[in-house]
């Protein structure tokens, strides 16, 4: 019974994507999962953590123990995330790392100053966002949401690689977006050059990549111990929403999930144990389908075209050195390009 509420939940969306979706689906969860502890002595790095959902991600994982690093691109306002943490967490480690994820140099910088001060590092949440008014591009001339959601996880990632390495079990997530089911996979023009630019929908595209990348990345970090989850938190009622999208935001704030709502699975994901089947894409705890529209699926060599475009423009190399060999926990394996 509790599956097919789930299972309806979910394709019925505006219920399942609510505060009464997750309401439902939280009496079947185990209460101290995870454990008071599931972080002590490890490290967390969330990007765009002083605000929303990153911050809710990072305020409980420095409560669960773990010495907990903000990315973020503002250094004022991330000192008052610290800050706030630290009143609600008093006993937590908390840092601050400047990174701006759409800056090549910015990732490179904060990537340097985590090697020099860490030996290792746990759990990285790609949870940093845009959702532009109007089409602009970095420095290096990459349209701004395709940056910020894909291009720097990809680069952060890449140069993390020696530290989540280190883990043993470290574990990606990227805060996906439930509106990338509307869109397909923009292999033929991923810098959004062609039509009229909508920042919504620039958007819901680069979401779709995250989520379309995540069994591949997977792959290639299945030698490093590395686990890869990708997962959407439903809608929630942040300041980034509200400023983005006032009519969506207003329409449904009394049903919108708080951002503690929103980041349970993101932590769940970090968390857990045995550790979750890598490479897949979650919503509330629970492995969900990555295309409801037939329109929204792909070729497995529109996908691979994509990745090698998006590893170079990010300056990833395309097959990276290969460490020691090391077990997989809770993963079934690479799983090339999944169920498309």
């Amino acid at each position: 019974m509790i599956r097919t509420v789930d299972a309806l939940l979910d394709r019925t969306i505006v219920p399942g994507y609510t505060r009464l979706g997750y309401h439902l689906r939280k009496v079947s969860w185990t209460s101290d999962d995870p454990p008071t502890d599931a972080l002590h002595g490890k490290t967390a790095l969330v990007t765009g953590a002083n605000s929303g959902i990153g911050k809710s991600i990072a305020r409980r994982c420095a409560g669960l123990g773990a010495r907990t690093v903000l990315a973020v691109r503002d250094a004022d306002r991330g000192e008052r995330a610290r800050r706030e943490i630290r009143d609600a967490v008093p006993e937590a480690q908390v840092e601050l790392e400047l990174c701006d994820i759409a800056e090549p140099g910015s990732i490179d910088a904060c990537a340097r100053a985590l090697r020099e001060r860490h030996g290792a590092l746990d759990v990285l949440v790609h949870n940093a966002g845009v959702l532009p008014g109007e089409r602009t591009e970095n420095s290096a001339g990459h349209e701004l949401a395709l940056a910020t959601h894909v291009l720097g996880p990809l680069r952060l990632t890449d140069r993390l690689a020696p530290l989540l390495a280190a883990s043993g079990d470290a574990r990606i997530i990227f805060v996906a977006s439930g509106g990338m089911y509307t869109q397909p996979l923009p292999f033929r023009d991923p810098q959004y050059r062609r039509g009229e630019y909508r920042g919504a929908t620039a958007y819901a595209r680069t979401k779709r990549i995250q989520v379309a990348f995540g069994p591949l990345l997977d792959g290639r970090l299945a030698d490093h111990g590395v686990s890869v989850h990708s997962m959407h938190p439903g809608w929630v009622a942040t300041p980034g929403i509200t400023a983005a999208l006032p009519r969506f935001g207003s329409a449904l704030r009394p049903a919108m999930r708080t951002a503690a709502e929103g980041a349970d699975t993101a932590v769940w994901l970090a968390t857990t144990t045995p550790a979750p089947l890598s490479g897949h894409f979650w919503h509330d705890r629970r492995i969900r389908d990555e295309h409801y529209l037939r329109h929204t699926r792909y070729t497995e060599g529109h996908l691979l075209s994509l990745w090698e475009y998006c590893l170079d423009a990010a300056d990833v190399p395309l097959h990276p050195p290969r460490p020691p060999i090391r077990p997989r926990r809770g993963s079934a394996g690479p799983r090339g390009s999944g169920n498309r």
